[in-house]
Parts: C-alpha cells; structure tokens; sequence
C-alpha cells in the first residue's frame, strides 16, 4: 500500500488526519525526537518535515533517526531541492498553483523530479495555495508570491479546482508558519464542497477546538507545526489528535516505537 493510499484509508476510519510539521531549524535531533514520540503515543498519521530556510545540517540525519526508532510515515513538505532526503517515504510534490511565479509553478519541480526519482520516493501531486493570513509568513516572502485574499472564496475555489482538472491528488491550503489567522472555514468549506481530492489546511491553528471546526468545515487533514515548538505544548499533540479524528476519538495509533 502507498503512503497516498494510507492517508486515504485514515481518512475513511478516522474522519480526518493529523499531521505534525517538523521543522530541523527549529530545534535539536533529541528534542525532535521526543516530539515525534509524543506524537506516535498522541496517535498523529503521519510526521512532515520541512523547512523555509534549512539553516541546520540535521535534515538527513534527523529524519534517519526517525525512520530508525518510529514507525510512523515521514513525509517531505520541501521548501527546495535540497530538502530531499532518501530516508523519507514520500514527498509531496508542491506547485505553488495560488501564485504566478515561475519558479514554483514548475522551475523547481523540474530540476527536483529526477532527484525523487533516484531516490525512489513516493511523490504525492500537491496543489499549494498561500492564503491571506494578517502578516507576511515565510512561504509568501520566499516564494514571491501574492496569496489568495481570505475573504475570497470564488478564487479559492477556482484555484482549486483547477489543480484537480490538472491531475493534482490533494489541495493544501495554508496559511503560513505563525500565521495570525488560519485559514476560514467559510473558505475550507466553499474549496471542500467543488473537489473531490482531499484538502489539506495548515498554518495558525493554535488550539484543538479551532482543528475541529476546520474538520468540520471539510478539511481532510490538518497540519499544526509552531504551536507544538514549545516543551510544554507537546502534550496537546493528543488532544489535537482526538479532536481531528472525530470518527473514532480514542482508537488507538497503529504505530508503535520499534525495540532497538
């Protein structure tokens, strides 16, 4: 089974799937570590490791770490070329379909497949689109791109839709790393109710009651990263978890900690 078709099947038991945002930057492989173990005990789907800058050297190492002591699917959320690593199990495959610069529509994803393919990572199409949040987050800056007003749903939709005729597998909908507003429902739902693909919403979402209501409003998976970079946040990685997993709140995570 793929990793796509596993995050399918989460969908259809779970209702909706969780995943955790690993930065490298942003703390040291034994913290890293710890937060992905509160993750597989918390009954996350699956860890995504990425990165707007890459400043550290611990990008491989970590995730071989993770693939050493978890057995939880690592995906790559790869901010460039160089943040590909053949110890994941799969990347998704992002064009930055919400802006009309060049080099994140395509240019980089030219130049990354051949390197995805040597390293025979499952690819998952993304279709990626930067919404208005209140502040300019990295993804914007870096990718010198506009992103899709928040209180403009038509273009959300159209956006949308247009990565699904175009043979896209999932939506991500992102608001940006410390965004000051998520994503709104009223957007999630309107992009949620004219595709069939799974839709993926990401960035501002500090609490597990604000998870919910973008489940509630349609979104397949929810991502969280900033709000668990603080110790004494990790242990809301299960809350998070039972609020995005409203089919079954208390089933218990597949994934266990392998024995060394």
């Amino acid at each position: 089974m793929t990793i796509y078709e596993q995050l399918l099947k989460v969908k259809d038991q779970k209702g909706s799937g969780y995943f955790v945002l690993i930065d490298p930057d942003k703390k040291s492989e034994a913290d890293t570590l710890k937060t992905v173990e509160a993750c597989v005990a918390g009954g996350v789907d699956a860890i995504l490791v990425g990165s707007s800058l890459l400043l550290s050297q611990r990008f491989n190492s970590t995730i071989k770490q993770i693939k050493t002591e978890f057995n939880v699917p690592v995906i790559l959320f790869p901010g460039s070329t160089i943040q590909l690593s053949e110890y994941a199990d799969a990347v998704l495959f992002l064009s930055l379909i919400s802006g009309r610069n060049p080099e994140f529509l395509i240019s980089t994803q030219v130049l990354g497949a051949p390197i995805i393919r040597k390293m025979a990572l499952e690819a998952i199409s993304t279709g990626y689109m930067l919404i208005e949040s209140g502040k300019t987050t990295a993804a914007e800056f870096m990718s010198n791109s506009k992103p899709i007003p928040r209180d403009k749903n038509d273009i959300a939709v159209a956006h949308a839709m247009a990565g699904e005729y175009l043979g896209m597998k999932m939506i991500y909908l992102e608001a940006g790393s410390g965004a000051t507003h998520p994503v709104p429902e009223e957007m999630i739902e309107a992009v949620s109710g004219y595709i069939t693909i799974p839709v993926i919403v990401g960035g501002g979402i500090s609490t597990p009651e604000a998870a919910r209501r973008k489940v509630e409003a349609g979104a397949a998976f929810i991502v969280t990263g900033n709000v668990l970079e603080a110790s004494e946040n990790i242990g809301l990685i299960k809350e998070f978890s039972d609020a995005v997993h409203w089919k079954n709140p208390t089933v218990e995570t597949h994934f266990l900690r392998k024995v060394k």
